[in-house]
């Protein structure tokens, strides 16, 4: 039986005469894992605010359920720059998280006697062992180790990783993420995806990274023209549904529209003066004119801009290192670039990656080898600080700041105002100040100042922060179709499976691998590397173990063990599940302890009859 968290109704907010979102209404249960999905400026971003309590609706209620705790990552934190990182994450009034805190602290600072084993006593009287635990992995996958650091020295990424181990050391009920991949290397993100997968808590998230919707969600809020959609399933089964509610909304306003003509008539027809009934039917006809007014819009990016053609020699890497004072970041790269090239990068955080672009468009120097570029060369370079518009300028002056006319193919021209309806800005936008714009909106706008520039070589340097699924895929569309080179780093797995046909990876031995496919080929390569390493390994141990006349295999009655072993695992799981949902609703005291009681013990008899099929499991095979 599902327990409602939260109750939203009826809210509405505006900012100024621009309604961000109105009358939405909406409920989550409790362990849900929900999307919120939108176009970029639709308010999914003002509505988690108005959710926590930070920029609260102008209308209607949010109700939670008594005594929930609440966690919200914003898109940019704000820490004291003068506190360092464990302050950040252990200022609390959570009495779990002190008494980590203090036996910490009496590790790292050599505390003895009594104030160790206070502070070891505490920690065994809130049974917080493994929150203890918990915490350490979450630090640790993070890398926000050392955690006296303080703030103000770490770059922007580790300040989002910082906000967003705070948000998961707190452990709340009902946790709220606004795009909690942004800044995250692969594993980061594959670690996250697991981590929400398997937590308690409930989660709400904006995210553009469809295979974290994929893989983590099982409830998605769309947000679409002021109405609210709600799908219970994953990505793959909105994607579905939405497919089929469309179907239905154009069938219906053409069978509207069929039908209004027919009024239409009838209403030319009628005299000014009209009885009860005919205004009755004047009222019927205005909610039908509604009906046949609704707009799907389908979102596509025209832009045929005239590409300089690319010669022959293009961009030469031979025998190419990089350090940056004492630190090699990657030595020894060799690699010619040809026409149509589409390759992606991926490494992890610090590996290098922003500087090999730098290197690439000469905005930094190689400590050894060297790079050759071709004559017919123009780059396009969409960086991740290139956000920097002229403080109150208008959507329409940053384009026409680089062109007034661009021309396209075929001996074509286009205007500005016309290359920004395009580029999904309507003429009702263009002359809008940029800093009204969402985050996704700006970026958009960015990218399509770098497109102006007509390059035949495009660099795209996490292209998609912040940018809506619905405008992602319009992106993928066009750039599916650009006509030049396309070098792609991005976090995003799923927009570079689309994209890229082999990948740079940029690898801890300060090497770089040119591997021949995406990313998702190349983590199955790696994964059964892994597998044929773990099955090399085993069958060395067995050697070894052979020749100094150690166990290698099962006997007949081990065998008989373990596949008993297997049932009873599966039986025990199967009652610890019966007898987890018999609590369910339970209000007396006494049958909640025995329960909880009985639970205990087939707990502890789960965990040793599973260890004992791991050890048996290693002679199995």
């Amino acid at each position: 039986m599902e327990t409602n968290i939260l109750s939203v109704e009826n809210i509405s907010k505006r900012f100024g005469d621009k309604v961000i979102y109105q009358n939405l209404s909406f409920g989550l249960s409790e362990g849900q894992k929900v999307a919120l999905i939108a176009k970029n400026g639709a308010g999914k971003s003002t509505l988690l605010k108005g959710l926590a309590s930070i920029d609260l609706p102008d209308e209607g209620n949010v109700i939670f359920r008594n005594n929930t705790v609440i966690g919200y990552l914003p898109q940019d934190a704000d820490f004291n720059p003068h506190s360092t990182i464990f302050e950040a994450l252990y200022e609390s009034e959570d009495e779990g998280l002190r008494a980590i805190r203090n036996y910490d602290k009496a590790l790292t600072q050599g505390w003895e006697g009594d104030k160790l084993q206070e502070a070891y006593d505490r920690m065994d009287e809130l049974n917080a062992w493994d929150r203890e635990l918990k915490t350490k992995q979450i630090l640790t996958k993070l890398k926000l180790e050392p955690l006296d650091r303080e703030i103000r020295v770490l770059s922007g990424g580790e300040v989002k990783r910082l906000s967003l181990a705070q948000q998961l050391i707190h452990n709340p009920d009902f946790l709220m993420l606004d795009e909690p991949t942004n800044h995250l290397d692969l594993d980061m993100i594959e670690w996250l995806e697991d981590y929400l997968a398997s937590t308690k808590m409930t989660v709400l998230m904006i995210t553009h990274d469809r295979y974290f919707l994929e893989r983590v969600c099982n409830v998605i809020l769309e947000l679409d023209q002021f109405q609210l959609f709600k799908y219970k399933g994953n990505y793959s089964y909105f994607l579905e549904k939405k497919e089929e509610r469309e179907a239905n909304l154009l069938s219906s306003t053409a069978k509207a529209k069929s039908l209004m003509k027919t009024e239409l008539d009838w209403i030319r027809r009628q005299p000014k003066a009209r009885g009860t009934k005919a205004k009755y039917r004047v009222d019927q006809f205005k909610e039908l004119k509604k009906r046949a007014s609704v707009r799907l819009e389908k979102d596509s990016v025209n832009l045929e801009i005239n590409i300089t053609r690319i010669g022959s020699k293009i961009v030469e890497f031979h025998n190419v290192s990089k350090s940056i004072g004492d630190r090699l970041l990657f030595s020894g790269f060799n690699y010619v670039f040809k026409r149509n090239d589409r390759v992606g990068i991926i490494g992890k955080n610090g590996s290098g990656k922003s500087t090999f672009l730098n290197l690439l468009t000469g905005s930094d120097k190689v400590s050894s080898g060297k790079i050759v570029i071709g004559e017919t060369v123009s780059f396009g370079y969409y960086t991740q600080s290139g956000l920097n518009f002229k403080e109150g300028q208008k959507v329409i002056e940053a384009v026409r700041d680089i062109a007034e006319v661009v021309p396209l193919v075929r001996g074509q021209k286009i205007t500005a105002a016309q290359l920004l309806e395009r580029f999904l800005f309507p003429r009702k936008m263009h002359f809008n100040h940029i800093s009204t714009l969402s985050g996704g909106e700006r970026r958009r706008l960015y990218l399509l100042t770098v497109l102006m520039q007509n390059p035949n070589f495009l660099i795209l340097d996490e292209p998609t922060n912040d940018l809506d699924i619905f405008t992602l895929q319009v992106l993928e569309e066009y750039l599916e179709q650009f006509p030049g080179v396309l070098l792609i780093v991005s976090h995003d797995r799923y927009f570079m499976d689309k994209l890229v046909e082999h990948t740079f990876v940029f690898k801890e031995d300060q090497s770089i691998a040119d591997f021949p496919g995406n990313y998702t080929q190349y983590r199955i390569k790696e994964a059964a590397k892994k597998d044929v390493s773990h099955l090399k390994e085993k069958k060395i141990n067995k050697t070894s173990a052979k020749e100094k006349g150690e166990k290698t295999k099962l006997t007949y009655a081990e065998r008989l063990e373990f596949k008993k072993l297997d049932e009873d695992i599966e039986r025990l799981e199967s009652l610890k599940k019966e007898k987890a949902e018999e609590l369910h609703g339970l209000t007396d005291y006494e049958l909640i302890s025995k329960i909880s009681e009985q639970l205990d013990d087939l707990q502890n008899e789960l965990d040793m009859k599973t260890e004992r099929w791991m050890y048996l499991a290693d002679f199995e095979q």
